[in-house]
């Protein structure tokens, strides 16, 4: 039995990038921990009958105002652990806030993530990692997987703790990645969908970061069977997605996607977090 570690910045973060995987290796037997660096306070939230914990566009939250929005993603956040089989949940240490988006109020607040410094948020990830003592750490590629600084935070966050541990601590290091030939087929099963209300995007708008050629992904986990857990556990992220007949899905800006049951990673040298050269076929699974 291994141990892995998956390391995200908001609730619905775990779900939506690595919800196959943590599910795979739950029902594999191996041993999953999730840590999660924020609430998620700054989330659009979709259901009307929620709007009111969302704060207004472009207005601050002053630091000793609570925000209700916290509790209900802290909710969520359990609900799809449950759903995904995880035991093991907790929020890194420190009391971080959800950044926003760049240049955002948020992204001022005296606790925004984004805004922390990089050795002591990587020392905190660092005293996770110590404590849990995993095989395997999963989080996202330098450029966040759509470009979220939070996201880039904890990028960077992982590398600095995982990198400043002895060689012999240090857990094998993946960032989550998304084949080119996956994303384009992923998208085409979109344009072949009617999902009412949902906008969809052409093979020739651009893809996120996170796509990259083939050939730099090292491993992959496809379980298709994991699929309908996937799409229960973002049932529960209920303020910040919609579930749709088919596996599809979209965020807050109704833009239809799929779930695929397949997931892609590239190991990363935490020494000095570099991505290693893939080999010739990914390794099928992650090292466990």
């Amino acid at each position: 039995m291994a141990r892995l570690l998956f390391v995200h910045a908001h609730p619905d973060d775990e779900t939506l990038a690595n919800g196959i995987a943590i599910a795979h290796h739950v029902r594999e037997g191996h041993e999953v921990h999730v840590l999660t660096a924020t609430l998620g306070e700054e989330g659009e939230v979709i259901p009307a009958d929620l709007a009111h914990l969302e704060l207004p566009a472009g207005q601050p939250r002053p630091d000793d105002v609570a925000d209700p929005l916290a509790d209900v993603r802290r909710a969520e956040l359990a609900c799809a652990m449950k759903t995904l089989g995880v035991t093991s949940s907790r929020f890194l240490p420190g009391d971080w806030r959800d950044s926003g988006m760049a240049g955002s109020p948020a992204s001022r607040h005296p606790r925004a993530f984004a805004a922390a410094p990089v050795e002591v948020v990587g020392a905190a990830v660092a005293g996770v990692v110590r404590e849990l003592a995993p095989d395997v750490v999963v989080t996202y590629d330098e450029h966040g997987g759509y470009a979220h600084p939070d996201h880039i935070q904890v990028h960077r966050a992982v590398v600095s703790g995982v990198g400043s541990l002895a060689a012999g601590q240090r857990p094998r290091l993946f960032a989550t990645l998304t084949p080119r030939s996956w994303a384009q087929q992923d998208r085409q099963m979109c344009l072949e969908s009617s999902i009412e209300g949902c906008t969809t995007l052409g093979l020739d708008d651009p893809f996120p970061p996170s796509v990259v050629p083939d050939g730099q992904v090292t491993h992959e986990v496809v379980d298709q069977s994991c699929i309908e857990t996937q799409a229960e556990a973002l049932r529960c992220h209920r303020t910040q997605v919609t579930v749709h007949d088919g596996h599809y899905y979209a965020l807050s800006n109704d833009i239809v996607a799929v779930l695929s049951g397949r997931e892609g990673f590239a190991e990363i040298d935490a020494a000095t977090g570099e991505l290693i050269a893939a080999q010739a076929t990914p390794r099928q699974g992650l090292p466990v």
